[in-house]
């Protein structure tokens, strides 16, 4: 079969396409013909040698096809090995595409609970657009942050694929979002969506001025920030406010004053992938309230994921950049 191979760290152009073996069969574990792959930030993090993955590799954690065995229509659950605790995954736990071989091929092995069935609808390049970036946000937003209903949401960095999604899961529920973003056109799109309003974090004072976007102007629920710009995350929340981090792709260190925050009665929140558990309840909300398909900024050839590479670290799109196999 065709895979994308890395064989050494480095930026997109290490990334080549190359005949390689069929996965092997092994008990307990499927295989699935990729019809599509969806590109995420985390696989930048690979090709850099972020994650000490195994060389020669196959990157890539989302992907969409037909288990070979059945002829079912999937989904890849790229969360592998979480465990039995739902508070937080096993030591075992690891993200597809780490370690084990990925999506940037014509086919990829998973273990058989890391499939479910493909979401109606759903093109191939939407419904590959989906697992990581789904259950990511649904954790974030439901398991770990309690949004509900009525609520006020901040979500930081429109145009991304958790930006994106947050906005309309949020937004199915009957949550009020906010979004941040460089780009007026970004929050108009967001907007679009099912966002409320957003603001442009260009401004030095933008926490300020989200916060008075909030119905009594006191400031956010639950601020989601994928970014890692804690402080002026918190500054945004009202009062006994929830701030969930899933990212670090602006500042991997923050610094926080004890005494307001502690007297803010706030909550830090961590939080990355989700279990199957959490993964049902994203198919779950999916099927049972109106939510738009992941938009996709950009669709390339599996030969041509070094471009693809390239288009997702210049930020310029808004949604998701995809690999189509077929």
């Amino acid at each position: 079969m065709n895979a994308v191979v890395l064989r050494e760290f480095g930026e997109p152009d290490v990334l080549r396409l190359e005949s390689v073996p069929d996965p092997a069969p092994s008990p307990g574990w499927v295989t699935v013909r990729l019809k599509a792959a969806a590109l995420n930030w985390h696989d930048v993090l690979v090709r850099q040698g972020k994650y000490s993955s195994p060389l020669p590799h196959v990157l890539g954690a989302d992907g969409a096809g037909v288990r070979t065995d059945t002829g079912e229509e999937v989904l890849v659950l790229p969360s592998l090995w979480w465990g039995d605790r739902e508070a937080a995954p096993s030591a075992q736990w690891e993200i597809l595409g780490d370690h084990q071989r990925g999506t940037y091929a014509e086919s990829v092995r998973v273990p058989e609970n890391c499939v479910a069935p493909k979401p109606r609808g759903l093109s191939w390049e939407q419904a590959a657009a989906l697992p990581l970036v789904g259950l990511t946000t649904y954790r974030a937003l439901f398991t770990r942050g309690r949004l509900r209903a009525g609520e006020n949401l901040l979500v930081l960095g429109a145009g991304g694929g958790v930006a994106t999604m947050a906005v309309m899961l949020a937004s199915a529920v009957g949550a009020r979002v906010t979004v941040t973003s460089s780009s007026a056109n970004k929050i108009a799109q967001a907007q679009e969506l099912g966002a409320a309003n957003g603001v442009l974090y260009t401004d030095s004072e933008w926490p300020a001025a989200a916060r008075t976007l909030t119905p009594d102007g006191q400031g956010f629920d639950l601020v989601l920030d994928s970014v890692g710009t804690w402080e002026p995350s918190i500054a945004a929340l009202r009062p006994g406010g929830r701030l969930v981090v899933l990212g670090a792709s602006r500042s991997e260190h923050a610094t926080l004053d004890v005494r307001p925050f502690y007297f803010g009665q706030y909550e830090l929140i961590g939080t990355t992938m989700g279990s199957p558990r959490d993964f049902t309840g994203l198919l779950t909300l999916l099927d049972t309230e109106t939510v738009p398909p992941v938009p996709i900024s950009a669709a390339f050839p599996l030969a041509e994921a070094a471009a693809a590479h390239k288009y997702l670290e210049q930020g310029g799109g808004f949604g998701k950049v995809v690999l189509s196999h077929c």
